[in-house]
């Protein structure tokens, strides 16, 4: 997976059809989640495509999260999101502004509200996560 600034850098010289592709290209690139663990405990309230989340954790303590949708911008948009906070301490994921490193993606602007109206979601289920694995 590309690092977010530089994901940022090309998505500011695209337009919006190379913007789309670039989020299905994210997202096609999202490591595999396994069937078993795409179960109502795993998935994301609020979205109008299914997302799952489901979050493991490595022998440094660092989250790492698995993910996945039925829907290929969906599934882009939460690669998105997972790049601000992937195999970070849950601490470090609390301290994140990912709605900030997100914003310069401008995805309200660029995609239907029947997009977008998951993302806050996406972000809360990641942050109560955080603090469950944190406290």
């Amino acid at each position: 997976m590309p690092s977010l600034t530089d994901l940022q850098d090309e998505y500011g010289f695209l337009d919006a059809d190379d913007r789309y592709r670039l989020l299905i290209d994210l997202g096609r690139d999202l490591e595999s989640m396994p069937e078993p663990l795409k179960t109502d405990a795993t998935l994301v309230r609020g979205c109008s495509a299914s997302v799952w989340i489901y979050p493991t954790t490595a022998e440094d303590g660092n989250l790492h999260f698995l993910a996945d949708s039925n829907a290929a911008i969906t599934k882009g948009i939460i690669a998105l999101v997972l790049l601000t906070v992937q195999d970070q301490r849950p601490a470090a994921i609390l301290a994140t502004d990912i709605e900030g490193a997100l914003d310069p993606f401008d995805l309200k602007k660029q995609l239907s509200s029947n997009r977008t109206q998951g993302i806050p979601n996406m972000i809360a289920l990641i942050r109560e996560t955080a603090k469950r694995y944190a406290d």
